[in-house]
């Protein structure tokens, strides 16, 4: 498997390695990582809250990717206009190691009972290198084929997100920089390494349907694309009770996922889902497993201060 690992990645790094494919995360629970592909979405809820997920992707899988993600945001507004977040990511993908790290804010436009706009951006930087373990067929020194490297640049996201009583709705766009992250190897072969972001686009939203057989019906749906391919989610959560939820989601060309959550506190949330692989990888994968988690604390009413004349104590 190794081998087979290597020869794949041989296609892909082979001399001067230049990747234009999608690279940003899937994610099943991508209703609770709105900030990081959306920062107009940053500290809209009441509260601090910290979210982190981790996937595992086509388990079983040599070399399949595994993600995790660590995000937390908070609404500001009574210290001044707007909402703050921090978002971690690392991806992992075979030899290669991806690393996200955005400072996030987001600027509230109220339209009375309508809802609010949140204008966003996200500045941050991403680090991109690889490790190689070649098993080459012929020597172990072979000059042609990547060695090790790691490249740190400016990465910057934009994005508009409106929140409405039972809906929300968002546009945005990550790797607006399209940063080329590159270094240069000093072997016989002067190889030059390069990885090039590709800029992505976000189209978002979501409707909740209130009480329906003593609970709620939460519907999103997520599509992306770096304008050479398109994926496409569409989500169906039940809410029952405000405690237990059961859900299904749909990725195209991807796999149908089964998500179920428990909320045991009202500031604490657990998810797990289990996608079930239906693209040509259905044959030798176990499916993708992942879980989340989200604390959220409110943050308690300012104090209300009122003074009165001594005489009329």
């Amino acid at each position: 498997m190794r081998l087979i690992t290597s020869i794949l990645g041989l296609f892909l790094l082979l001399y001067n390695v230049n990747i234009l494919a999608q690279q940003d995360k899937l994610l099943t629970h991508f209703m609770f990582d709105k900030m990081s592909v959306n920062p107009g979405a940053t500290g809209l809820n009441d509260g601090i809250s910290v979210t982190s997920l981790y996937r595992n992707q086509w388990d079983k899988i040599n070399g399949a990717p595994n993600s995790a993600i660590l995000n937390v945001e908070a609404n500001l507004n009574r210290y001044f206009p707007g909402g703050l977040g921090i978002s971690f990511y690392h991806d992992a993908i075979g030899f290669a190691r991806q690393n996200n790290a955005l400072l996030n804010y987001s600027f509230p436009i109220e339209f009375g009972n309508a809802g609010t706009l949140g204008l966003g951006i996200g500045v941050g930087i991403m680090n991109y290198g690889m490790n190689p373990d070649w098993v080459p067929p012929t020597t172990l020194n072979d000059p042609s084929l990547p060695n090790e490297f790691t490249s740190t640049n400016l990465d910057l996201n934009f994005g508009a997100y409106f929140k409405g009583t039972n809906f929300y709705a968002g546009i945005s766009s990550t790797h607006l920089s399209e940063t080329l992250l590159e270094n240069s190897v000093s072997n016989s072969g002067g190889l030059m390494q390069s990885y090039q972001t590709a800029r992505h686009y976000y189209l978002m939203g979501g409707y909740t349907l209130s009480n329906i057989a003593g609970g709620d019906i939460e519907t999103n749906l997520l599509v992306r694309t770096d304008l050479v391919k398109m994926s496409m989610d569409v989500n169906a959560r039940y809410i029952y009770d405000k405690k237990y939820i059961g859900g299904l989601t749909y990725r195209t060309s991807d796999a149908v996922a089964i998500m179920l959550g428990y909320v045991p506190l009202d500031y604490l949330t657990v998810g797990y889902s289990y996608d079930i692989t239906i693209n040509k990888l259905a044959s030798i994968s176990r499916g993708s497993h992942e879980i989340m988690v989200k604390y959220t604390y409110l943050l308690p009413l300012p104090r209300i201060e009122k003074s009165r004349h001594p005489r009329w104590l």
